[in-house]
C-alpha cells in the first residue's frame, strides 16, 4: 500500500486504540511502538497519540517544536515525521511542585501542580481533542498511549479513561508480570474503574513474561473468567531492547547494569542528576563493545573514569547546586588536575562547565537566581523565557577538541570534513569569554542556513562542552573520539563501529515480529472495527 499520501480518502476518521497500563515501566511505551510497526507493516498508515506526556527526555519535530519522546520514537516507528499533534501537551518537572508546561512543542509557564490541574487543564480538552482529530483525519489507525489509572486525578483527566470516552476508544490494559502481582494488577486497576470505563476494555496484554506458559494457564484462565475479558497475548520478556526511552525510571536499571558489568577499555561516567534530561545521548555508547557507561549518583562511585559527563538537565541551576552539595565538584576537580580523565558537557551540563550562569527571568527553574559555573570554559550562560528547539546539521570544527586521533588528524589533512547532526533544545544562551587554547567544538545551522561556531572545548581535547544533544548518535564522529581516547591511553584504535540508525531499525522489526508473535492481532484488529483486508 502506498502511505504517502496524508488525507484518508473517504473522509472518514481514521480507527483508534488505546493502551493504558496499570502502572509505571510496564512496557506500555514499546508495545505501541510495536503496534505502530506492526499496523505499517500490515498496510496502515498509523499515527501515535499522547495527549499529556510528563518527561525530562523530550523529542525535538522536524519544524523545531518539542514533544515527548515515546511519541517521537513511536513516529519513527511508524515511519513517519512526529508532529506536536501526537503528543499537545509536555510536562517538564523542574522541581517537585513546579514544572515547565509545554502546548504543541513551545513553552506556556511555569506552574504548580495546583495551578495546573485548576487552571490549565479545565481548557485543555479542546486543544487534546483538535489535535486527535487531525490525526485521525490523516491516518488510518492512531494508536493512543494512555497512563496508569489514577483515582486523584480523575476529574479532570485528560490522558486516561476520560479521552478514551471522548474518542470512543477501546482500551487495552498493559501489565508487567515481571514485577510480580500482575493479577492483582489487572483486577485491582479494574476495581478503580466505574462500570462504563470497564466496558471499555477489551482485553489484558501480559508483558515481560518469562518461563513456561502452562504454568501460567491456570491463572489466565481464572483472570478471564473473574473479570470477562480475554487476554490477547502474553509477551516475553526481551532483554536490552534498544529502543530509546522515556521514562527516567529505566535509568535506575542502566545505573544498575553500569556498575555490574564487566570492565571495558573505556570508562565512562555519567553523573545522574535529580533533573537529568535526554539521557538517551549516550544509549549508542552503550552498544560499542569497548565501552562501559555508568550513570553515577554518589561522588564516591565516580572512581577513576577516562571520560566524566555532565548530561542534559531541566533545572540546570538547581542541579548545579545538588552537583555541588553531593562532592561532585571536588572529584570531577581533582580528576581534572590529574589529567585521567576528559570531561565534557552536553546542554545543561556544558552551561555548567562555564563561568555564571544568569536566570533574572526566572525562565529555567521557575525561581530567579544566579550561580557561579564550575569554570572550566570561557563561557557564561543567561536564560532567557524563549527556548531554542532546532534540528541542526553541520560539521566538526577544524580544531575541535574531538579531531585528536590519528585518522582524524588524516583527514584533517586531506580536507576531509566529519559530518553531524541532531538538536538542540535550551532555555540558555552562552556567550563566549575569549579563553585562550580554546577551539569551538562544531559548525552547526539549520538546513538552509550559514553554518556557525557552537561549543566550546580546550585545544589538548581534555574538557569540552556542547549544546548538541544526538553527538553520539553520529556514527563516524563517535568512534573517531572512542579511537582517540583509546590513543591516548596506547591502545589500538578500533574503527569499526555499528549504524546506531540502523540498530533503532532492526529493533523495531525485532520488537514487532516478537510481538506478532505472542499478541492475538486478529482480536486486536476485530476490537478496532477494522480488517487487514480492507485497507
Amino acid at each position: 500500500m502506498e502511505l504517502t499520501d496524508t488525507t484518508r480518502k473517504d473522509g472518514s476518521p481514521g480507527a483508534v486504540l488505546m493502551l493504558q497500563g496499570t502502572a509505571s515501566d510496564v512496557g506500555k511505551s514499546v508495545v505501541t511502538a510495536a503496534l505502530c510497526r506492526i499496523f505499517g507493516q500490515d498496510g496502515y498508515r498509523t499515527a501515535p497519540f499522547k495527549s499529556q506526556n510528563m518527561a525530562l527526555n523530550s523529542y525535538v519535530t522536524a519544524d523545531g517544536k518539542e514533544i515527548g519522546r515515546a511519541q517521537g520514537m513511536q513516529a519513527e516507528a511508524c515511519g513517519i515525521e512526529a508532529t506536536t499533534d501526537m503528543n499537545p501537551i509536555l510536562i517538564k518537572p523542574t522541581g517537585d511542585m513546579h514544572s515547565q508546561i509545554v502546548v504543541h512543542g513551545r513553552p506556556l509557564a511555569h506552574m504548580s501542580a495546583t495551578d495546573y490541574r485548576s487552571r490549565f487543564l479545565p481548557e485543555a480538552k479542546d486543544t487534546v481533542l483538535e489535535a486527535l482529530d487531525r490525526l485521525r483525519g490523516q491516518y488510518d489507525i492512531v494508536v493512543m498511549e494512555g497512563a496508569a489509572a489514577e483515582i486523584n486525578l480523575k476529574d479532570r483527566d485528560i490522558v486516561n479513561m476520560n479521552l478514551a470516552g471522548w474518542a470512543d476508544a477501546p482500551v487495552l490494559l498493559v501489565a508487567d508480570i515481571d514485577r510480580g502481582g500482575v493479577f492483582a494488577f489487572l483486577v485491582g486497576t479494574l476495581e478503580l474503574l466505574e462500570p462504563h470505563e470497564r466496558q471499555r476494555v477489551k482485553g489484558f496484554i501480559i508483558n515481560k513474561f518469562r518461563g513456561d506458559l502452562s504454568l501460567l494457564q491456570p491463572g489466565l484462565d481464572w483472570l478471564e473468567e473473574r473479570t470477562g475479558i480475554p487476554v490477547l497475548g502474553v509477551l516475553p520478556y526481551i532483554p536490552d531492547i534498544r529502543i530509546e526511552a522515556e521514562d527516567s525510571v529505566v535509568l535506575d536499571e542502566l545505573t544498575a547494569k553500569g556498575q555490574s558489568s564487566p570492565e571495558a577499555d573505556i570508562d565512562i561516567a555519567v553523573i545522574r542528576y535529580p533533573r537529568i534530561s535526554n539521557f538517551t545521548d549516550f544509549d549508542p555508547l552503550q552498544e560499542e563493545r569497548d565501552v562501559r557507561v555508568r550513570f553515577i549518583t554518589k561522588a564516591a562511585d565516580l572512581g577513576h573514569p577516562d571520560v566524566i559527563i555532565l548530561p542534559g538537565t531541566k533545572d540546570t541551576i538547581g542541579d548545579l547546586q545538588y552537583l555541588r552539595s553531593q562532592g561532585f565538584d571536588l572529584a570531577i576537580a581533582a580528576a581534572v588536575e590529574s589529567g585521567d580523565a576528559q570531561l565534557a558537557g552536553i546542554c545543561g551540563g556544558y552551561q555548567m562547565l562555564g563561568k555564571m550562569l544568569h536566570d533574572p527571568e526566572a525562565a529555567d527553574g521557575g525561581v530567579a537566581r544566579e550561580e557561579e559555573g564550575l569554570g572550566y570554559l570561557p563561557v557564561a550562560t543567561t536564560f532567557a523565557k524563549e527556548k531554542r528547539t532546532v534540528r541542526v546539521t553541520g560539521r566538526v570544527a577544524d580544531h575541535s577538541p574531538l579531531l585528536l586521533s590519528a585518522e582524524s588528524r588524516c583527514l584533517l589533512a586531506a580536507g576531509e570534513p566529519i559530518p553531524v547532526e541532531g538538536y538542540e533544545i535550551h532555555m540558555g544562551q552562552s556567550r563566549s569569554l575569549k579563553g585562550e587554547q580554546m577551539a569551538p567544538v562544531f559548525k552547526l545551522g539549520p538546513d538552509g542556513e550559514q553554518p556557525a561556531a557552537e561549543g566550546w572545548g580546550t585545544l589538548d581535547g581534555r574538557i569540552w562542552g556542547t549544546y548538541l544533544h544526538g553527538v553520539f548518535h553520529n556514527d563516524r564522529l563517535r568512534r573517531l573520539w572512542l579511537d582517540w581516547i583509546r590513543e591516548s591511553k596506547g591502545l589500538r584504535p578500533v574503527k569499526e563501529t555499528f549504524s546506531a540508525s540502523g540498530l533503532k531499525e532492526q529493533e523495531f522489526d525485532r520488537v514487532a515480529s516478537l510481538v506478532r508473535e505472542h499478541l492475538d492481532l486478529e482480536r486486536v484488529y476485530q476490537i478496532m472495527g477494522i480488517s487487514a483486508k480492507t485497507v
